[in-house]
C-alpha cells in the first residue's frame, strides 16, 4: 500500500487545478478589481477580501470533521471533492461578474456575498482534497513523492491561471475583462474538479477509523498536539508572506516597473521555476531529510525577496532573476509542510485509533485560508498608509510614497514573515526520521 501508481498520483494532483486556481486569483486579481474597476478605496477593498475567507477558520474544522463522518460512512471522500468543486466554479463566475447595482457599496456587497459561498464551496474541496495523503499511502518517501507531484501541477495551475487571467483582463479591459476571467477560471475549476474525482476512483484510502465521537475530545487533541501546532504555525506565517507578494504583482508592473504588460511575465517568472526544481526538492527531502529542505527552501526564499526591495533601481533582467529564485524557494515551501503533514496525522491516528485526516486538513485549510486571505488585505493597508489613489479606470498618477509602499509591500514585508518561520522550524517537533517506510512522527 506504501507505493502509488502513476494514475493514482496524476489523478489526485489534478486537483491541484482547483486549489491553485482558487487560491491565486482572487489573490492576484480580487483587490486591483475592487479599487480600480469599483473605486472601492484601498482599505474597503482590502477588508472586503479578508472577511469572507475569514469564515473559513471557523468553517474549514466543520468541513473537515463532516468530511470525517462521510468517510466512516462511505469509505470515500470523493463525493465532497465534486460537490464543492463544481460549487465553486460557479460562484467564481459570479464573483468577476460585476452586476452594477447602481453604487460602489451595493456591487461591493454582492462581492462580499458571492466570496462567501466561494469560500464554503472551496472548504468541501480542499479539506478532503488535504486529507487524502494520509490515507492513500503509508510511505514516508512516497508522501513526498506525491507531494512533489502535486506541487509540480499545482505550479503549472498557477502558472496558467496566474498568467493567463490578468492577460485576459487587461486585453478585455475593464469590467468586460473581468467578466470574461472570471468565466475562464470557473471553467478551469470545473475541469479540475472532474479530473481529480475521476483519476482517484479506485485508489486506496489507508485504514478506516471512526471520527472522534466529541469536539471536546478533538479540542483536546489539538492542546496535545504539539507538531501540528508548530508546523500551522510555520504554515500560516509562509502563507501569509507569500499572499502579500502576489497581491503586489500587478501594483508592481503597473506603478514600479511601468508596463502592466509585465504582470503575467513575473508571475510566469515567480512559479514557473516550480516545474523545473521539484524533482532537486524531492531528491533533498530524500537525502538531507523533510526538515532540512523546508529549512533551506524558506532562507532561498527570504533572500530573494529582500533582493526584490531594490526593484526601483535594479535592472529589469536582474529583478526577473530574483523574481525566479523567489519561485525556487516558493517551490520548497510548498512541497515539505504538506509531505511532513501525512506523516503526522498517521501518527496521531495511531496513537488515539481515531479518524484525524479530515477534520486535521479543516484545521490546515482554515489557516492556509486565513493566511492569503490577510496577504491582500495587509497589502492593501500597506497601498492605503502610502497614500495610494483608487480610482475606476486605473489611471490615477501614483505619489511616491505610495511606490515605495507598493516596492516595501512586495519584498521587504513578505520576507521578513518568510524568515520568521524559520526559527519555528523546530527538529525537537517536527522531525520524523527517515525510516525506510512509515515513520513514527516526533510528539
Amino acid at each position: 500500500m506504501s507505493a502509488l501508481g502513476t494514475r493514482t498520483r496524476l489523478g489526485y494532483s489534478l486537483g491541484s487545478f482547483v486549489t491553485g486556481a482558487f487560491g491565486t486569483v482572487p489573490g492576484l486579481l480580487l483587490l486591483p478589481y475592487l479599487t480600480d474597476t469599483m473605486a472601492v478605496p484601498a482599505a474597503a477593498a482590502g477588508a472586503i477580501v479578508l472577511l469572507p475567507k475569514a469564515w473559513d477558520v471557523l468553517f474549514n474544522p466543520v468541513a473537515g470533521r463532516i468530511s470525517d463522518s462521510a468517510l466512516a460512512r462511505h469509505g470515500s471522500r470523493r463525493r465532497f471533492l465534486l460537490l464543492g468543486g463544481l460549487v465553486l466554479a460557479v460562484c467564481f463566475a459570479g464573483l468577476f461578474a460585476h452586476p452594477g447595482l447602481g453604487s460602489v457599496g451595493a456591487d461591493a456587497a454582492y462581492v462580499v456575498v458571492v466570496f462567501f459561498l466561494c469560500a464554503t464551496a472551496f472548504a468541501f474541496f480542499q479539506v478532503p482534497f488535504n486529507a487524502l495523503p494520509a490515507e492513500l499511502t503509508e510511505g514516508y518517501h512516497e508522501r513526498t513523492r506525491l507531494t512533489s507531484w502535486r506541487i509540480s501541477v499545482l505550479a503549472l495551475a498557477i502558472l496558467v491561471s496566474g498568467a493567463v487571467a490578468p492577460a485576459i483582463a487587461n486585453a478585455l479591459g475593464g469590467v468586460a475583462g473581468y467578466r470574461m476571467m472570471g468565466l475562464f477560471v470557473g471553467a478551469l475549476i470545473a475541469v479540475g474538479t472532474v479530473c481529480v474525482y475521476v483519476g482517484i476512483r479506485g485508489a486506496p484510502v489507508g485504514r478506516l477509523r471512526q471520527p472522534t465521537p466529541t469536539w471536546r475530545a478533538l479540542l483536546r487533541t489539538m492542546r496535545e498536539w504539539r507538531s501540528f501546532r508548530w508546523l500551522l504555525a510555520v504554515y500560516f506565517v509562509q502563507a501569509l508572506g507569500a499572499a502579500t507578494l502576489l497581491a503586489g504583482v500587478g501594483y508592481v508592473a503597473r506603478y514600479v516597473l511601468g508596463d502592466p504588460g509585465l504582470q503575467s511575465l513575473l508571475f510566469a517568472g515567480f512559479v514557473g521555476p516550480a516545474l523545473l526544481v521539484m524533482p532537486v526538492w524531492d531528491r533533498l527531502g530524500r537525502t538531507g531529510g523533510k526538515l532540512a529542505g523546508f529549512r533551506v527552501a524558506s532562507a532561498v526564499f527570504a533572500v530573494a525577496l529582500a533582493g526584490l526591495a531594490f526593484a526601483q533601481a535594479l535592472p529589469l533582467a536582474v529583478v526577473f532573476v530574483l523574481v525566479a529564485l523567489a519561485g525556487v524557494g516558493y517551490a520548497g515551501i510548498q512541497v515539505f509542510p504538506l509531505a511532513i503533514l501525512p506523516d503526522l496525522i498517521t501518527a496521531e491516528e495511531e496513537r488515539t485509533g481515531a479518524t484525524r485526516a479530515g477534520v486535521t486538513a479543516g484545521v490546515w485549510t482554515a489557516a492556509e485560508t486565513l493566511g492569503l486571505a490577510l496577504g491582500p488585505g495587509l497589502f492593501g493597508l500597506v497601498l492605503s498608509a502610502g497614500g495610494y489613489v483608487s480610482s475606476s479606470d486605473s489611471s490615477a498618477t501614483q505619489p511616491d510614497s505610495a511606490v515605495t509602499a507598493i516596492t516595501l509591500g512586495f519584498s521587504a514585508l513578505p520576507a521578513v514573515l518568510i524568515a520568521l518561520a524559520i526559527p519555528l522550524l523546530r527538529r525537537s517537533v517536527l522531525d520524523t526520521g527517515r525510516p525506510a517506510d512509515a515513520a513514527p512522527a516526533a510528539r
